[in-house]
């Protein structure tokens, strides 16, 4: 499997699981649909996944000449913006839980750390569209912290800073797939 594809499902993995767990804090009515909704979703992405064909990769050297991080499958960068991500999500939930006493702040820490690991990713994988989804799920989770530092009810973050996240990685792996299967434009030219 292509790094697109795996890095694909690994999207689609994390919006599901932001959907799951942040629609427990909806009323019934409300969280059924919605773990169905990302149910389908996910499911839909994961069949395109599997059904369309990576990109071609950015690099035209034949593999045996690209420089072995282009070869490896995620890469030593991809790595560093992972561990970076983990020691900021872990550090921030214990500042969270510990210091500040807020667990309802948890998810919305989580959605802005994820979001600001996107910037990096689009930096090392040369992939500016995952500039777009790191802006939009920062700011969810910029925003689900405003509203837990002013006391709004659990849903409502969870709405804000897990729901739509998770909504937002569906969407975009689920365009990245509709993108990818489109067939390019080819240049035809008219004799004159």
């Amino acid at each position: 499997m292509t790094r697109e594809k795996t890095g694909r499902i690994i999207g689609a993995t994390f919006g599901l699981a932001f959907m799951q767990v942040n629609a427990a804090t909806l009323p019934t009515a409300a969280a059924i649909p919605v773990r169905v909704l990302a149910l389908i979703a996910f499911l839909a992405v994961f069949r395109g996944v599997r059904r369309f064909p990576a990109p071609p990769p950015a690099e035209t050297a034949p593999a045996e000449t690209a420089p072995a991080e282009t070869r490896r499958h995620f890469g030593r960068r991809y790595g560093y913006v992972v561990g970076a991500e983990v020691l900021a999500a872990v550090a921030g939930i214990l500042v969270i839980n510990h210091l500040l006493h807020a667990p309802h702040a948890m998810v919305a820490w989580i959605a802005f750390v994820v979001g600001v690991h996107f910037f990096g990713l689009a930096a090392v994988w040369r992939t500016p569209s995952l500039n777009l989804l790191a802006a939009a799920m920062s700011a969810c989770g910029a925003v689900g912290l405003v509203m837990a530092a002013l006391g709004s009810s659990r849903a409502a973050i969870a709405s804000v800073a897990g729901i739509l996240p998770g909504a937002l990685l569906l969407g975009s792996v689920w365009w990245s797939l509709r993108a990818s299967a489109a067939p390019a434009p080819t240049a035809t030219g008219s004799a004159s």
